[in-house]
């Protein structure tokens, strides 16, 4: 099988911020198959996870290839299960307090400090209904990473296109800080010394709710960028980001509530404003290092 290697995001003059989010009980109160699509089959929300759960274990399956099965079989003669019908039960999603306008007011404040911010979705969710939402129309996310079906001429869903699972979810994050985002890339296993790299991931950020994003947390934590938790702010359950906190897999936690002048809002303005100084130290660093290796080699060629 020949690699392929299309064509890479350039570094910017300006630092990159790119904030990586889960979609379900992160961005959405709850799953998004469980909106709308669960109830049109004629399951009850629980009834449909048990059979996905149950099929996945009998059969030794990834959890999230049993109910994309699930799904494709059980519409049978109920549901058109096409790429348009599912994103018209994306666009019946309800989202947290503030979503709908926080990706433009996020990326002007960075764009008001110097800073470039980009968001990316990374989630177990289907990709076909988050493409429905309607922030996903109004174009907030530079990638979106998701859980899809490959959809014949028709535009019928007939096979797994990608699979994204809490552990394959961390090669979107080298995706993103390299800029090679085309899941085909095979330039994603090239080396970039630190200094190349388009977004480090001291300038991520990775938002979540729970233990299928903590491989995620945990190597965006360890990378030295910035982890966050979030929880439903209508029942206040923090049951989740206490643990995870405990656990060391994340730094901060905030109820999901994407509003003007909210806990969350600030925690991120926040990081873009360290980033602005963090970046005028690195890139005096990186200058030092080059200025001294290049006097270096002077002083060798005077040598000889």
């Amino acid at each position: 099988m020949s690699k392929v290697k299309s064509e890479c995001l350039k570094k910017e003059e300006k630092p990159v911020v790119a904030i990586c989010y889960d979609f379900d009980k992160t961005l959405s109160p709850d799953d998004m198959q469980a909106q709308g699509f669960i109830q049109k089959l004629g399951y009850e929300i629980g009834d449909f996870w048990k059979k996905s759960n149950g099929f996945a274990i009998k059969n030794d399956m990834d959890q999230n290839l049993a109910y994309m099965f699930t799904m494709k079989t059980e519409s049978a003669g109920k549901v058109l299960f096409t790429k348009t019908e599912l994103a018209k039960f994306g666009s019946e999603v309800k989202l947290f307090p503030g979503v709908e306008d926080w990706f433009e007011r996020i990326r002007k404040y960075g764009e008001e400090k110097g800073v470039i911010v980009e968001h990316y979705i990374i989630s177990s969710g289907l990709k076909e209904m988050i493409e429905g939402t309607s922030i996903a129309k109004k174009g907030a996310f530079k990638k979106i990473y998701a859980t899809s079906f490959y959809c014949d001429e028709n535009g019928v869903a007939v096979w797994p296109a990608q699979v994204v699972n809490y552990t394959n979810k961390t090669q979107f994050l080298f995706r993103i800080t390299k800029g090679v985002l085309d899941v085909n890339n095979a330039a994603v296993n090239d080396f970039f010394s630190e200094s190349d790299l388009r977004v480090p991931f001291r300038n991520m950020i990775y938002l979540g709710d729970s233990d299928t994003d903590i491989p995620c947390m945990k190597l965006v934590k360890t990378r030295g960028g910035y982890s966050i938790g979030v929880f439903n702010p209508e029942t206040n359950d923090r049951t989740k980001v206490y643990k995870m906190t405990r656990d060391n897999r994340i730094d901060y936690f905030v109820p999901a509530d994407y509003s003007e002048n909210t806990e969350l809002d600030t925690l991120i303005k926040t990081i873009i404003d360290k980033t602005v100084f963090n970046e005028l130290l690195e890139n005096k660093k990186n200058n030092d290092k080059k200025e001294s290796g290049t006097r270096k080699l002077r002083r060798k060629k005077k040598d000889k």
